[in-house]
This record gives structure tokens, C-alpha cells and sequence, in this order.
């Protein structure tokens, strides 16, 4: 029985078919062109196929097989590649995963931008993603079930913050909705006689309060999207992210509101994390990278807040 090929045999076919020629696989390999043939001469016999033909050509040209077997040589050094990265990023105290509780308020293009980074930038971590509304992700944090958070704040929470920008909300109703019929500003007097949509939050952190919350008659809901929804159809007003409605308010399915209660509210967003942890480098480059994607998201204002400092509990708008 033939002995298994080694993963330097491997890559020495791989490089071979990337440069092209035996002599330039030594000069990207720092080996001498005998060495590299005599490889891929063991290769062939140990598998007993020919990769290359090298009759009649200048260079070698891959047989059929051969072009099959740089496939699975490319997967069995890359393989190689990554069990090297993850030893160098453990000693380096890169972590095996991150932990990742993000609020659904986020605006989507920043979160599928950061992660696309996130995948670029360290392809050994592995990422595990909790997707909540308000209380739940500070929760998720203190937990232990999240190394880092990032999201909004209801009331006073036992973490560290790092601000790294903020979110607008705005009251909408669709355009059949009474609201939006009347002359504006629309008085508070009227507001409460209409159905508010309100996203409840699923924590114990702001059990038996309301923020935001001006209608005598509210419809609780579990989630954004459905809010979203229900709003799009005329089932009540409420505030919901501008990005996540910009698309409805330049096409007419939904339109803002002048209400004198309730303007638009720029709330900020924390990157959170427990008191005693310290962010490990991949954590720490997420929070950088949200900070930097949300400013080029245009909703950033530096100077408004300390970047490094609490902001004191905001009244988000349901």
C-alpha cells in the first residue's frame, strides 16, 4: 500500500500550477527546480496517475486528473492555512469565537457590511449572532450569552459602553390613516384617539413602563418587521428606524407624521460589554468597525456624546 501524499507534495502541486513551471515553483518556494520535480515524481507514483504532461510542451500542462486533483489539494492546503492562522491568532489571544447580540434597530446595510469585514479580516473565528430588541441585548451581555452587544439603552444598565453612534425614529402612519389626513402639526389631543403600534420590550428591564407611548389604545408587538407591516397596511402609527422606512416614505406607503408629542427622535447606540471582560481583538475590532460603518452611514455626529462615556437613559419611541 502506497503512503498517503504529504501536504508538502500538495503544495508543491499547487504552486507548480499557479506559476506555471517547476523552475519558477522553486524561486516562490526557495527550493532548487530538482527538488520540485522529484516532489511532484513521488506525487505521481504514490497516486499512480500522471499530473502533468511534459512532453511536447515547454512548460507542464495539467492532465485532466491532474486539474481534478488541484482541486482537492487547494481545499487540503487551506485546510493547512487555517489550523496555522488559528494557532498563530490563539497565541496571539485572538479569540475561537465571538458572541454577537445585535439589535434589530441596526441599520441592516451597516450589520451585512461589518460582518462581510469581519469574515475578511479573521476567517478562523467563528461568529454565533443573536438577533433581539432593546432590553434583550443588554441582558444577553450580562448573561454571559453574548461577548458584546450593540444596540440602544432602556434604563440603567450594568455594562461598559462605548458610543458609536445613533439611529433616527420617526412617527409614520400610511397614507390612508387618519392621521395623516389632519392639518398639522397634529395635536395631542388627537394622537391618543389612534391605535399606536408598540414594540414591547421581551426583557424584565422595563417591565411596567412605557416610553414613547402616547395613544390610550396601543397594540403590543414582538418584533419590527411585524410593526413595520402592520403600519404599511393602516393598522395604527408608531416611530420605526428612517433607514429601515426610507424606502416606504419616497414611494408613498408610508408617510412621516408632524405630531406635537412626537418628533423625530435620534437615539444613540452603545457597543456594550461586561465590566469585567475586556473586549479580546476580534470584539474590539467589531466595535471599531461599527463605529467607523456608522459614520459612513451618516448617522454619527461627533461631539454629541462622549465617545467613551454613558449616555443617561433616552425615551425611545415604540
Amino acid at each position: 500500500m502506497q503512503p498517503n501524499p504529504t501536504l508538502d507534495q500538495l503544495q508543491i502541486l499547487v504552486t507548480v500550477a499557479d506559476t506555471g513551471s517547476f523552475s519558477a515553483a522553486g524561486r516562490k518556494l526557495n527550493r532548487a527546480q530538482s527538488v520540485i520535480s522529484y516532489g511532484i515524481a513521488n506525487l505521481e507514483a504514490q497516486l499512480g496517475l500522471k499530473l502533468f504532461e511534459r512532453e511536447g510542451t515547454r512548460e507542464p500542462q495539467l492532465t485532466e486528473i491532474g486539474r481534478a486533483m488541484l482541486e482537492d489539494a487547494r481545499r487540503m492546503v487551506g485546510v493547512l492555512q487555517r489550523i496555522r492562522s488559528r494557532a498563530d491568532g490563539h497565541h496571539q489571544g485572538l479569540e475561537a469565537e465571538v458572541a454577537l447580540s445585535v439589535d434589530v434597530a441596526l441599520p441592516a446595510p451597516v450589520l451585512v457590511r461589518v460582518l462581510k469585514a469581519f469574515e475578511a479580516q479573521f476567517p478562523t473565528v467563528m461568529l454565533r449572532l443573536h438577533m433581539g430588541t432593546l432590553g434583550l441585548i443588554p441582558d444577553y451581555v450580562i448573561s454571559g450569552q453574548s461577548d458584546l452587544g450593540i444596540g440602544g439603552l432602556l434604563g440603567d444598565v450594568d455594562v461598559h459602553l462605548v458610543r458609536i453612534g445613533f439611529m433616527s425614529m420617526v412617527p409614520a402612519a400610511a397614507p390612508s390613516h387618519p392621521l395623516a389626513r389632519l392639518p398639522k402639526p397634529v395635536a395631542i389631543e388627537d394622537v391618543r384617539e389612534h391605535t399606536q403600534l408598540v414594540v414591547t420590550d421581551q426583557s424584565e428591564r422595563t417591565k411596567g413602563r412605557d416610553y414613547g407611548v402616547f395613544a390610550y389604545r396601543s397594540w403590543r408587538l414582538t418584533d419590527m418587521r411585524t410593526k413595520h407591516m402592520l403600519m404599511r397596511e393602516g393598522l395604527g402609527w408608531g416611530g420605526l428606524p428612517r433607514w429601515l422606512i426610507a424606502d416606504d416614505l419616497a414611494t408613498g406607503r408610508l408617510v412621516e407624521l408632524d405630531l406635537e408629542p412626537f418628533k423625530e427622535v435620534k437615539s444613540p447606540l452603545f457597543a456594550m460589554h461586561r465590566n469585567d471582560r475586556s473586549p479580546k481583538p476580534a470584539a474590539a475590532w467589531l466595535i471599531d468597525q461599527f463605529k467607523r460603518q456608522l459614520g459612513c452611514f451618516n448617522e454619527f455626529e461627533p461631539g454629541q456624546v462622549p465617545e467613551d462615556e454613558p449616555e443617561p437613559a433616552h425615551r425611545s419611541a415604540p
